[in-house]
């Protein structure tokens, strides 16, 4: 039930768009066991000024105007084993299959309870069985 947004520069080709969407969808369900099928996601491409970044980096890392902003809203419950080998995997594989800078690819993962989706018709789907 993850919801997935990626923002990029306008610049960003449609098939780097796809890899991106992919890649983070392959991660999800191959160390978050994210189920198959369960892929929702907004992609939204932004003129180079409506992506901002510190200029001098942060916390050791440098950006470029390539950067790529992913946040996923996901159940909570993932160890932060998980999470270290989901970001580790994003990062990498985005750049081995389009060549963006791994210090580009900027990750926040938020995580809520199950009964906090809706998938359609005003329902909880997951709501608490009683």
């Amino acid at each position: 039930m993850p919801f997935v947004r990626i923002d990029l520069s306008s610049d960003a080709s449609a098939e780097v768009v796809r890899t991106i969407s992919e890649v983070i969808y392959d991660a999800m369900r191959e160390i978050a066991n994210v189920p198959q099928h369960d892929k929702f996601q907004v992609i939204t491409r932004h003129a180079r000024d409506e992506l901002v970044y510190p200029a001098e980096g942060y916390l050791g890392v440098s950006y470029s105007t390539g950067i790529v902003f992913i946040q996923i809203t996901w159940n909570t419950g993932r160890t932060t084993e998980v999470k270290k080998a989901f970001y580790k995997a994003v990062a990498e594989n985005i750049h081995a299959k389009t060549g963006l800078r791994k210090e580009d690819i900027w990750i926040s993962l938020v995580s809520v309870e199950r009964e906090d989706w809706s998938f359609g018709n005003g329902e909880m789907q997951y709501a608490p069985k009683l």
